[in-house]
């Protein structure tokens, strides 16, 4: 496992290909090719402001605008949901490259993870644009965990999909139930709704248990509130997560050599 893992550090320069191809099959055939990494929020982000300023008008003054609120934590949540999804075929897609003796097939959920991250940073413009023209900066310190946040969301993503990688290659029936779980973990998280809500409190014990709660409130501290309370548990995230990826990638190593006779 550990010469493995050492061996994913020469593998650098395959990833980063592998990224970059995933980046232009995503877009090809299309007439604004990668500029929709920028549309794609930008057209979110509008139909969030017309709607909760319109049609739903939030009554929370301290999520004022709500569009610019929710949107600090839908960006990360689709970092991590479009991972989840796509890293859940990889290993089923990449069947020919997981034939081949000498290719890592843990590069194959990893890239998914990656690529959703380089869109996840074209969109971090259209929000910071769009706190300018509203006025809403982020603070300091706050916005100085921001790399340490996505640091942390990085390890744990990888650490999922790696496992979801490798048990959906021998139990197919998890891609189907992961859209269902992926519906529940976003309403589970609060994204769409403050976390310090009276009717949130109550159940804060429940939510404590919800990893991508200590990941998606640092966001909404760091980027549009102006104090940040959760450093402590976004640490023990961190080192909860970085175990999580060593077992994880234990996990993948043990069933690696069945995905072959299975894809």
């Amino acid at each position: 496992m550990w010469h493995n893992l050492a061996q994913l550090v020469r593998y650098r320069g395959l990833i980063q290909s592998l990224v970059a191809r995933e980046l232009k099959a995503r877009y090809r055939g299309s007439v604004l090719g990668y500029f929709w990494s920028f549309v794609n929020p930008l057209l979110l982000l509008g139909i969030y402001t017309f709607v909760f300023s319109t049609i739903m008008k939030n009554s929370e003054p301290r999520t004022e605008p709500y569009a610019v609120f929710m949107f600090c934590g839908i960006l990360p949540w689709t970092w991590f949901a479009s991972s989840m999804l796509e890293a859940s075929n990889s290993l089923i897609a990449g069947g020919n490259l997981i034939k081949k003796v000498l290719f890592p097939a843990e590069v194959l959920p990893i890239v998914s993870v990656l690529a959703n991250m380089v869109h996840f940073f074209f969109g971090l413009p259209i929000l910071f644009g769009f706190m300018i023209a509203r006025g809403h900066l982020p603070h300091f310190p706050g916005v100085l965990w921001f790399p340490v946040i996505v640091l942390v969301q990085l390890v744990f993503t990888v650490a999922c999909v790696l496992v979801l990688s490798a048990l959906t290659v021998h139990f197919r029936d998890l891609r189907d139930l992961l859209a269902n779980l992926i519906t529940l973990w976003f309403f589970a998280t609060p994204i769409i709704y403050p976390y310090f809500l009276d009717g949130v409190k109550n159940y804060i014990g429940y939510f404590k248990w919800n990893p991508m709660y200590h990941l998606i409130v640092p966001y909404q501290e760091s980027l549009f509130f102006d104090t940040f309370g959760h450093a402590r548990s976004l640490l023990i995230l961190g080192g909860a997560s970085v175990v999580f990826f060593l077992a994880a990638y234990w996990l993948f190593d043990r069933l690696r050599d069945s995905f072959a006779e299975v894809v």
